[in-house]
């Protein structure tokens, strides 16, 4: 019998358990053997139905020879971060969810779990439960990974999805949200863009070999978007999405950032509504290839950590080949990367052709909303600096 610990009992910690509990035939058939949680790691002792295995020290999961797997979900890099590499450390898989944790110290992790000859492994630290970092290590491992980009959050995607169908303003639709359970008392790290910030920086360590290092992706979230740019968006044929993108620049550069997006209506992402994620992948020798399905909750994001649990104990004693090198060098400024934008000013026609030449207009009722050819981000702000700009988005595609 194979035996696990898990660190932390919250949403997905007590998914977790369920999920071993409640799948323990199925898991054991792919395994070969059962598979049980001997240890639960936990601040204050609850009742319930794993009171029997909980505990307050580490040390006791640390020095446990039984237990070979460690799922973290206490999140954060504080006791998540010492955990793990005492775990690493201890000869022992670690599995998580914790983006932030992979987003910043995963480097170092990978590092540590490569000299140990151990696996740390992620696949619930983006997108939940859809499988997106194993298809691309592994399933696209031919290609040359050109691009990925996504909705990354469900939480932004349904404010997003509730402006467009009910023509709610952003601060209804969050307080939806909030009441659904889909937004945090304290929803700062989805709206501003935080949380996919730390996805996009996970994606493009993997697509790309060389860390991005999340203080150097630019974020811009959706708690300024506009319903009248929803609107205007919508009746040119465009959704209004939070994308997270990750570019791979010719001369070996980089780039990563998070910005709302106009989509066109028929590009697949522009259909992806509510609490549902999608993560696009381009391929050298594919093209374009789309994960899709719920990013978050207890068992979706269960069910991916305990999927890297079996990865982990099926692949004992050699490791998955995945990681990346700590180079910051060749992070290139999202600025620099052309493409169209969308501006609504206060002003005319005239004034949007006078700045930036042809433009595609999209409304003018005393505002102007428009189209600008293809250009980059330093020349948008240039151009636009003498202009009463009253929003300003990125064009996908």
């Amino acid at each position: 019998m194979s035996k696990i610990a898990i660190l932390g009992l919250g949403t997905v910690g007590t998914g977790v358990a369920k999920v071993v509990a409640e799948n323990s035939r199925q898991i054991e058939r792919r395994l070969g053997e059962p598979l049980s949680v001997k240890a639960i790691l936990v601040r204050h002792f609850q009742e319930g139905p794993w009171r029997q295995l909980m505990t307050d020290d580490f040390d006791k999961i640390e020095q446990d020879q039984e237990i070979r797997v460690v799922v973290e979900t206490i999140g954060g890099v504080g006791a998540a971060y010492e955990y793990t590499k005492r775990a690493l450390s201890a000869g022992k898989h670690v599995v998580t969810a914790n983006k932030q944790l992979v987003a910043e110290k995963g480097c170092e992790l990978l590092e540590l779990a490569r000299r140990k000859n151990v696996n740390y492994l992620f696949e619930a630290s983006v997108g939940g439960g859809i499988p997106v970092l194993h298809p691309m290590t592994q399933c696209l491992s031919a290609n040359r990974i050109d691009e990925v980009y996504g909705i990354l959050n469900g939480t932004t995607n349904y404010i997003l999805t509730r402006m467009v169908r009910t023509g709610s303003f952003f601060s209804d639709a969050l307080r939806e949200a909030q009441a659904k359970g889909y937004a945090e008392a304290d929803p700062s790290a989805d709206v501003n863009g935080t949380d996919a910030g730390r996805k996009i920086c996970i994606l493009a360590d993997l697509a790309f070999g060389r860390q991005v290092r999340p203080e150097d992706v630019p974020l811009e979230g959706i708690s300024r978007l506009s319903l009248r740019d929803v609107k205007v968006a919508g009746r040119a044929g465009y959704r209004i999405k939070l994308l997270g993108r990750a570019i791979r620049l010719s001369g070996g550069g980089r780039t990563a950032y998070v910005a709302p997006h106009l989509v066109p209506e028929d590009h697949p992402l522009a259909n992806v509504e509510d609490v549902y994620n999608a993560v696009m992948v381009r391929g050298n020798a594919t093209g374009e290839v789309m994960f899709y399905g719920k990013g978050a909750g207890e068992l979706p994001t269960a069910s991916a950590c305990v999927s890297d649990v079996i990865e982990a104990l099926e692949h004992n004693g050699r490791r998955e080949d995945i990681g990346w090198t700590e180079d910051p060098e060749g992070f290139v400024d999202p600025l620099e990367v052309q493409t169209r934008f969308y501006f609504r000013i206060e002003g005319s026609l005239t004034d949007a052709a006078l700045a930036f030449g042809q433009v595609e207009v999209l409304s003018e009722d005393g505002e102007t909303g428009f189209l600008t050819e293809r250009i980059s981000g330093h020349e948008a702000r240039e151009l636009s600096r003498n202009l009463n700009v009253l929003a300003c988005l990125r064009v996908l595609g």
